[in-house]
């Protein structure tokens, strides 16, 4: 069985690691995988494979930083090609970036069955380009593997066969499990003067946050109100636009530059809570045992926000105040979530199954 995987940022390396250390387990399976370079980290050298012990991509078609349209487009064209000459079985695609949509659009017009991992994740929030990309996909996809029960009821109700559908539980957490064991304390931790478990975490990257400068504002006054230390890696540009517009940055804010994902792991097992715009790290808070305040007025991780795991605050300065002042203490986790985190091993035995 051979089968072509594409994926096109950091995260979905580290998705797709859980995944390719099964297949390699096999010798009837070859994997061929294709960064299309959408996300270009300068991370992402020789050093980042073997630190987070990823397999290496066989193509790097160099794709990126373009519109959403030219970037698809270019990524569809170089994928086909590579497709025509590969003749794989399945090609595999993982969330709902542009590479994701690409990929499978490319494998659908040859006849090339798709596996999505991920599918059925909904915001209902088509504003999103993200949404946009999983719905397409879905509705493309051969076989969808659902990380959750909610995220296959929303296929069925969009008119997706049950049959197939597959619940196989979260490769995120395979993910975090793996990597707990060998995170890395960030160098710069201890000149903060920071305490584990008594600051928090906080992650800001989407536009409607960062490019918004009344939102970006809300956030900082709220992060203000709290007594403990708020660890900020921030990415440049948004530290630009901070000091552009004159934002003042509260005195209990630590900006740091971004961090790598080891180090991410490692800030998320030590912290107190963690406050973010991120889907992935808002699991990731659940997976390290923390409550997590999301800067946005819907998620696709509903099961969080309705077991009291995650709560809603938008930019609103008074939500994020008043979540700060009465921190929630974690519950014990509900394996009926995102499984018992071998949902690596179980992909790979449903597909050898084929």
């Amino acid at each position: 069985m051979k089968i072509v995987t594409v994926i096109g940022a950091r995260p979905q390396f580290v998705k797709a690691a859980v995944v390719s250390r099964w297949f390699e387990k096999y010798s009837g399976i070859v994997e061929i995988i294709i960064h299309t370079g959408q996300h270009y980290d300068v991370n992402m050298s020789d050093v980042f494979f073997e630190e987070m012990r990823i397999p290496k991509p066989t193509y790097n078609l160099e794709v990126g930083g373009t519109s959403h349209g030219a970037m698809t487009g270019q990524q569809l064209e170089k994928i086909e090609s590579i497709l025509f000459s590969e003749a794989p079985d399945y090609l595999l695609v993982y969330g709902d970036t542009n590479s994701t949509l690409a990929g499978a659009l490319a494998a659908a017009k040859m006849n090339i069955p798709v596996i999505h991992i991920e599918a059925g994740l909904r915001s209902f929030n088509k504003e999103m380009p993200e949404e946009i990309n999983r719905i397409l996909t879905d509705h493309m996809a051969d076989i969808l593997l659902a990380p959750t029960s909610v995220a296959k009821e929303n296929l069925i109700s969009e008119g997706i066969s049950a049959e197939k559908i597959f619940v196989v539980g979260d490769v995120m957490y395979d993910a975090a499990l793996y990597y707990k064991n060998i995170c890395l304390k960030p160098d710069w931790f201890d000149t903060y003067k920071l305490k584990v478990n008594e600051f928090v975490l906080c992650t800001i990257h989407r536009a409607d946050n960062t490019d918004n400068v009344e939102s970006l504002n809300s956030i900082l006054r709220g992060l203000a109100s709290t007594s403990m230390y708020v660890v900020l890696p921030l990415h440049p540009r948004t530290l630009h636009r901070i000091n552009k517009f004159n934002i003042s940055i509260p005195a209990n804010v630590c900006v740091v530059e971004p961090v790598g994902y080891l180090e991410m792991v490692w800030l998320e097992i030590n912290c107190k809570l963690v406050v973010t715009d991120s889907g992935g790290v808002q699991k990731e808070a659940y997976f390290h045992n923390k409550f997590c305040i999301t800067l946005r007025e819907e998620t696709e991780w509903v099961e969080l926000i309705n077991s009291g795991y995650n709560v809603l605050v938008g930019a609103d300065t008074s939500k994020i105040s008043e979540e700060l002042e009465c921190v929630k203490e974690f519950k014990s986790k509900n394996d009926d979530f995102y499984g018992t985190g071998n949902a690596g091993n179980h992909i790979v035995n449903l597909l050898r199954n084929l």
